[in-house]
């Protein structure tokens, strides 16, 4: 098979051909060579479902959103998604009790919402508990989603609430010598903890353990936060995300008394010194069989966030589009179309976006070609595409890559589909972002490769390949 390049000119006149390119059109450049488009419908793609790499879920990553979650997928399967909490002094290094008589009037879990919720968030009833770890965490180490977590038996807060991320919260603002005020906070769940842990574990505590941040959280361990199923009932539920590292402690209402009639009252915060997402998966059926199936193509396949589903991606026998031609060919544009399943995107939504990616010889997570901005073929996020659009489906625009596979320029040693973090403000956030994360929890059910007698044929995954034949003899 023989390429060609074109110059400028021509690829440019080429893109008009796309609207037309069900028959062969010539468009006349000079006497001597025409410029010809056509579309080549591909559709020998193979697609596996598998699991998705281990994903670390604690802060030490960087990560600034952590999953609670329980979702009962139709489809996919039971997800759940507790958080482990290490808790941290008051103070930086030590903590110096208030005088007085210390009287607690109430503790509060304070969590803070962050963006990218998941499910229902209007009629679904959340019950959250929260228990006690048995063991501190590390604050040196990684945990990952299939770390497991202990807890002691005692209920320490539980709070019922419907999930709202984008409602402020009215709370009293405490003004230590002066009159306590109402005010509107960020979005935030509050969970009311047992004023025995707390006076126990900070305002009874040793002075050993206030002296010192590494025996304090021996003593205290830590909070471990999981959503009840059987509160849902039969609703799908849902994921939300939590922002631990902006404006979420444990906060304290006190009141003093220095017993010659003064009574103050009072807030401390316990910031969290550690946190990290617990999360099990009990797989449907469905997933189960096609993650079982790696050698023949998913009819249907499944991609999930907080870790869960990727699919491998490849497409053999390009050298077809090259014989349909008849002779040697230019590539314009390839457009890679993947479509969810025909009813699956109710209850649960399509994930927004995802991410084509490949591994190189090291087997590495690297960018396609036309995702590379090493690459002269670099066309930026917004036109290499994988968002959900307006017409159901997503779109990959992959021509480089397509083109150096049929040259043998470049070797397919895994190329994949995943969930990616479309939110993530710590980019540019057209920018790619094809590491597995814990921060996405929406998934993706999709038509594979199908049989033409099938009802999801119209739906399969397909490259539609613009080409122009060119006279290697010119």
């Amino acid at each position: 098979m023989k390429f060609f390049r074109l110059d400028l000119l021509t690829l440019l006149i080429s893109l008009f051909i796309f609207s037309g390119c069900n028959k062969q059109t010539g468009i006349g450049l000079d006497p001597d060579q025409k410029l010809t488009g056509s579309l080549y419908e591909y559709n020998d793609i193979t697609v596996n479902t598998m699991n998705e790499d281990p994903v670390v879920t604690s802060d030490t990553t960087g990560y600034t959103r952590s999953p609670l979650a329980y979702i009962n997928d139709p489809v996919l399967g039971v997800t759940q998604s507790s958080l482990a909490l290490g808790l941290n002094l008051p103070g930086s290094t030590a903590y110096v009790l208030p005088t007085g008589t210390i009287t607690v009037d109430s503790a509060v879990l304070v969590l803070r919402y962050a963006q990218g919720f998941y499910g229902d968030s209007l009629a679904t009833r959340y019950k959250a508990d929260v228990y006690q770890l048995a063991t501190n965490p590390d604050v040196t180490k990684n945990y990952h989603a299939t770390d497991t977590w202990s807890t002691l038996p005692t209920l320490l807060g539980t709070k019922t609430f419907n999930a709202r991320p984008n409602t402020r919260v009215s709370i009293t603002d405490i003004v230590t010598g002066g009159k306590d005020t109402a005010k509107l906070v960020a979005p935030q769940i509050r969970i009311p903890i047992s004023t025995a842990f707390i006076n126990n574990n900070l305002f009874r505590a040793t002075s050993t353990q206030l002296n010192s941040v590494t025996e304090f959280q021996k003593a205290i361990k830590g909070l471990y936060i999981k959503l009840d199923p059987a509160q849902l009932g039969s609703s799908t539920g849902g994921a939300m995300m939590l922002a631990l590292t902006d404006s979420s402690s444990v906060d304290v209402y006190y009141r003093t008394n220095d017993g010659n009639g003064t009574i103050d009252t009072a807030i401390v915060q316990m910031p969290f010194s550690k946190f990290a997402a617990e999360i099990k998966r009990t797989p449907s059926a469905a997933v189960t069989a096609a993650i079982a199936n790696q050698a023949t193509s998913n009819s249907t396949f499944y991609l999930q966030g907080m870790g869960g589903l990727k699919a491998k991606i490849s497409f053999p026998n390009l050298k077809n589009i090259a014989t349909q031609a008849g002779g040697s060919i230019v590539i314009n544009r390839a457009d890679l179309v993947i479509t969810p399943a025909p009813g699956t995107t109710v209850p649960l939504a399509p994930q927004p976006a995802i991410i084509m990616y490949q591994w190189d010889i090291a087997k590495q997570r690297t960018f396609l070609q036309d995702d590379n901005t090493t690459d002269p073929r670099y066309l930026g996020k917004g036109a290499f595409g994988g968002f959900y659009t307006t017409d159901g489906s997503y779109h990959f625009i992959i021509t480089g890559y397509i083109q150096d596979l049929m040259r043998g320029k470049t070797v397919d040693y895994g190329t994949y589909l995943g969930v990616t973090d479309e939110t993530n403000a710590s980019q540019d956030p057209l920018a790619t972002d094809y590491a597995p994360t814990p921060q996405v929890a929406g998934r993706l059910v999709a038509v594979g490769s199908q049989a033409s007698s099938s009802s999801n044929y119209p739906y399969r995954i397909k490259l539609n390949v613009i080409y122009t034949k060119v006279n290697s003899g010119k």
